[in-house]
């Protein structure tokens, strides 16, 4: 299947996301390598094995469902992971997936939208509280961001309020 989406850094979130709809997320790198990458991850209570290839804004996905025992016996093989919590947002015709990161990763949210063509993709108008889109950046990609952390900026920390 191809996976066609956007990607956004939001700087500062709106204070109502914290009442959306959340799952967390515990996503595992078993192996990347140029434009491919394998991963299983726990969304909520799914765990599945995905395959990637490519990268930008058109890639091809594919998901295959594991029992909860795989995946406990394939995560500890992964050689980076991320933790993350999961918000979703209907907004007209797209769903908004806002990914909110913890540890090591603490501070960077970033907005996704997937669509089901290029011209619903090539027409969408960011919502005014998404900041710099960052769709084909591999710097943002789940991948490199597991294994090697925030991409530089300044302090090398995003933050998304005053703590």
């Amino acid at each position: 299947m191809i996976e066609l989406e956007r990607k956004f850094v939001v700087a500062k979130p709106p204070p109502w996301l914290e009442r959306t709809r959340m799952e967390p997320i515990d996503q595992a790198y078993l192996a990347v390598s140029g434009e491919w990458e394998f991963r299983v991850r726990r969304l909520g209570g799914r765990t599945v094995l995905t395959v990637k290839h490519g990268s930008g804004e058109r890639r091809l996905e594919e998901e295959v469902e594991i029992t909860e025992e795989q995946f406990d016996s394939l995560r500890p093989l992964a050689d980076a992971a991320i933790t993350k919590q999961r918000h979703y947002l209907n907004e007209g015709e797209v769903t908004i997936e806002v990914d909110v990161y913890e540890g090591s990763l603490d501070g960077l949210v970033v907005a996704e939208v997937e669509f089901d063509s290029q011209r619903a993709a090539d027409s969408f108008e960011p919502p005014d509280w998404f900041g710099e889109e960052v769709t084909g950046d591999r710097r943002y990609a789940n991948q490199q961001l597991a294994r090697e952390g925030l991409p530089g900026r300044g302090d090398g920390r995003i933050r998304t309020s005053a703590r």
